[in-house]
């Protein structure tokens, strides 16, 4: 069989003597004119005949003639070659295709148009996503939770519609990372239409990132979303109309409904086919001046041939003329570039020394003068000082005085309910595991097997799982507050502190994310304008309690804080982020320099988020979590109970199988004396076993580091596994400390083998292990050492491997100062 070739392939990359079908012709201006009028259009055969002899241009027969291009000019043609996999992977035929098949695969690739989403943060683009492809990505009522392009595929009357869904952005410049890489796709991916998902409710600022797309001359949808407010707002808008004026065809929707979305994939398709009469491009009358200024620069840059051939020389001129570099970079191998920069300078200076501002602020007026004209024409009742849904809640919500008070009350709820309300679900599955467990243990002969079902893997994964339902209600709190808008109010009231530690309130936001999950938080840093910022809050994310630590503060809290559980799992969440604020102070004042960043944080309007919204989103993050446990929980488990478990050989202290039968066969005891000094023995022998296997030599290694701490071996070991992922902190005690499954013990049988275990050697010997001062000091511990591997990689692909060695180490010894001070002064008080 032949090579699969790349689905993407370009006449650029047939070799001489292939042949081809041609795809699509993409490209812009004259070049594109050109060559499709010489023939090169869907459907056409096309041959390479020979390179020249510098393998540039090429010549290609067409309809009967032979043509030269440049390769530049050739890679903008998208075309099946005649030998290409992709059709030979339906068929074992290894001579000469035949048309008919070759045909269908081009009839195939054409009916595949790429759509990217475009819009601001809050316009609805990830619900529409979602909506359209059945897609399960997350949405949030506040900006930034996309921070990378997502896809999908959908079906619509004979078309495979991929969707792509772009990082929201207010414009596409060169202010931000997320406006680079929305514009860096819509350049060099040359998508077959754009959707520009617009909040119908702001509809005068979504329009900004419109004229902007209308300047790139690409065909463009705008999915006028949300269109029920508008509607609630008793704003008359004639969608046709603007579309007619826009040259964009307008499709009202409603996404969290699913309303207008099967009409938006008709009209997609409609447009793709050329065949929509809205669907044209216009120029944006920027003025006399400015039209000029853009002519001279327009002129200058058509002499870069590949420029003009890949870009439309009109959005490149005004994007010079706002002296935007990262255009400046796209000209920068041109022959002309030289020129290109005269004039540019020349223009701009002219262009200021007529307005006495800003080019780039003239040339923004300008646009929204053509937005305030084409909604002026269409649109009746529209005001920007209309009030957004339910904003008179701000009052209190963001109140100096009030809003903290109700951040940290809704915070207690949210903790007090995990507990409380999770109790009940978690006995449940407490008692599934444990019946599981029993079932084994009964039915099982004695033997390795039936140690690692038991105590390995329903030991380790079950000992975990139980805390399902707490991690679901956290989750589901987090959704509630992105869905209605509440984090961006967070994120609002924090600014002032979050500016006295040199971020500001937008850098909450990550943060406040990583109550859920670490990794997707670290990304979200993406949406910080400045990369000091980001880095910062990438270092100091990790002190956000996320999810998985859960399990392991909830097991403690349970054994040795029953009273006000609530408030002690709170108070552990409240000292992350006061470490996240102290840490945030030193390596601003240390590492970085002082560097303000202006506060700009859209406060979207409230919504009421729909239960079924709020649960998917609660859900998704429970399955994440049970995917670690077949996964890296599981692995670990066995790996953990491996280790302890081998060598079954080992030299005793003293014989206990002999004086536990002695014991057993002593009928001078009563029946509860034999059983609990058997049980006293096995627990001894079972000790004095894992001490000596190869994980118990592993933790006598380090338990000199960790002594001071009060910690014992087996603690360190579970602190050593859970760099993989915390939630096996929780996996290895239930292996270590023996809680068995078999038993039906369960967590109740973990907490109180945790509340009996005693120090075995050493200047502690014979104290017990865990006190409450210990406990609390393991929870901070837990709390600041080492982020997960998952993490630590999230933090190498933003910032590269020197930052997430940083964070390794420096998170692990602030965790051990921590919990020395926590011990040792508990000790001193004592």
């Amino acid at each position: 069989m032949t090579e699969k070739r790349e689905d993407n392939l370009t006449l650029a990359d047939l070799k001489t003597g292939e042949e081809g079908v041609i795809v699509k012709v993409k490209g812009h201006g004259s070049f594109r004119k050109r060559i499709t009028e010489m023939g090169f259009v869907s459907g056409k055969n096309v041959k390479v005949i020979k390179n020249a002899p510098l393998k540039d241009p090429v010549e290609y027969r067409l309809m009967g003639y032979n043509i030269s291009l440049r390769r530049s000019e050739a890679s903008l043609i998208e075309v099946i070659a005649s030998d290409s996999g992709y059709v030979h992977a339906k068929s074992p035929y290894r001579g000469t295709l035949s048309e008919d098949r070759l045909y269908s695969a081009m009839r195939e690739r054409t009916k595949t148009i790429n759509v990217a989403l475009v819009g601001n943060p809050n316009s609805g683009k990830t619900t529409l996503f979602n909506h359209a492809s059945g897609s399960r990505e997350r949405v949030g009522n506040y900006g930034g939770v996309t921070v990378e392009s997502k896809e999908a595929a959908v079906r619509q009357d004979g078309y495979t519609i991929k969707l792509v869904d772009l990082p929201g952005t207010y414009s596409i410049t060169e202010y931000t990372p997320e406006e680079l890489f929305v514009r860096n796709h819509l350049l060099n991916e040359s998508p077959d239409v754009v959707v520009n998902v617009i909040d119908a409710s702001s509809l005068e600022r979504n329009m900004f990132l419109t004229t902007q797309l209308i300047d790139m001359n690409i065909k463009v949808i705008i999915a006028l979303n949300m269109y029920d407010e508008l509607k609630e707002k008793n704003i008359e808008l004639n969608h046709t109309e603007l579309g007619r004026l826009l040259g964009i065809p307008v499709i009202p929707t409603v996404a969290v409904r699913g309303f207008g979305i099967t009409e938006l994939l008709k009209r997609i398709i409609v447009v793709y086919e050329e065949a929509d009469p809205d669907a044209r491009h216009i120029h944006i009358n920027y003025g006399n001046t400015i039209e000029e200024s853009i002519a001279r620069v327009q002129a200058e840059i058509k002499k870069n041939i590949d420029a003009a051939a890949r870009y439309s020389t009109r959005y490149l001129s005004v994007k010079l003329l706002e002296d935007d570099r990262s255009t400046l970079d796209l000209l920068r191998e041109g022959d002309n570039f030289e020129a290109v920069m005269r004039v540019q300078q020349a223009e701009i200076q002219s262009l200021e020394k007529e307005y006495g501002v800003k080019s780039g602020t003239v040339i923004a007026d300008a646009k929204y003068g053509f937005i305030a004209g084409a909604l002026n024409e269409t649109c009746k009742g529209y005001s920007v000082d209309l009030p957004g849904k339910g904003r008179n809640i701000d009052s209190v919500l963001t109140h100096r005085i009030w809003g903290f008070p109700v951040f940290l009350a809704f915070m207690w709820l949210m903790f007090q309910t995990t507990f409380t309300l999770g109790g009940y679900p978690m006995e449940w599955i407490e008692a599934g595991v444990g019946w599981i467990g029993g079932l084994i243990g009964s039915t099982m002969p004695e033997g390795s097997l039936r140690d690692l079902l038991t105590d390995g893997i329903i030991g380790g994964v079950g000992g975990v799982i139980v805390f399902l339902p707490n991690i679901l209600i956290l989750f589901f709190f987090i959704s509630l507050m992105e869905d209605t808008g509440y984090m961006a109010r967070v994120s609002f009231i924090m600014d002032k502190l979050m500016h006295k530690v040199g971020l500001h309130g937008k850098s909450f936001i990550p943060l406040l994310m990583g109550f859920g999950c670490n990794v997707p938080a670290v990304m979200a840093t993406r949406t910080l304008d400045n990369r000091k910022d980001r880095i910062i809050t990438m270092l100091i994310i990790p002190f956000m309690s996320c999810s998985a630590r859960l399990p392991v503060y909830i097991l403690i809290i349970s054994a040795f804080f029953p009273i006000y559980q609530g408030l002690v799992l709170f108070s552990v969440y409240l000292l992350g982020i006061a470490m996240a604020v102290i840490m945030a102070k030193l390596l601003r004042s240390t590492v970085f320099s002082k560097q303000d960043v202006p506060f700009v944080m859209e406060l979207p309007p409230y919504r009421i988020p729909t239960i079924r919204n709020t649960l998917r989103h609660m859900w998704f993050k429970g399955s994440q979590y049970l995917r670690k446990m077949g996964t890296v929980i599981l692995v670990a488990s066995v790996i953990i109970w491996a280790l302890g478990y081998f060598p079954r050989k080992v030299n005793y202290s003293s014989d206990y199988d002999s004086l536990i039968a002695s014991v057993s066969s002593d009928n001078s005891l009563t029946e509860e004396r034999r059983n609990d000094l058997v049980d006293s023995l096995t627990i001894r022998k079972t000790s004095e076993h894992q001490g000596k296997s190869v994980i118990g030599r592993l933790g006598r290694f380090i338990e000199p580091a960790i002594l001071p701490l009060g910690f014992d071996w087996k603690i360190g070991v579970s602190i050593l596994t859970g760099m993989a992922a915390k939630e096996i902190v929780v996996g290895t005690m239930g292996i270590l400390y023996h809680a068995d499954a078999g038993s039906g013990e369960g967590i109740a049988g973990l907490t109180e083998k945790l509340q009996l275990q005693v120090h075995t050697r050493g200047k502690l010997e014979g104290e017990r292990v865990f006190t409450p001062v210990v406990a609390y000091g393991f929870m901070l511990f837990i709390l600041i050492y080492f982020p997960c591997v998952a993490v630590i990689a999230a933090i190498r692909k933003e910032a590269g491997w020197g930052w997430a060695f940083f964070a390794m180490f420096y998170t692990t010894a602030i965790a051990w100062v921590v919990a020395f001070i926590v011990y040792q002064g508990g000790r001193l008080l004592n």
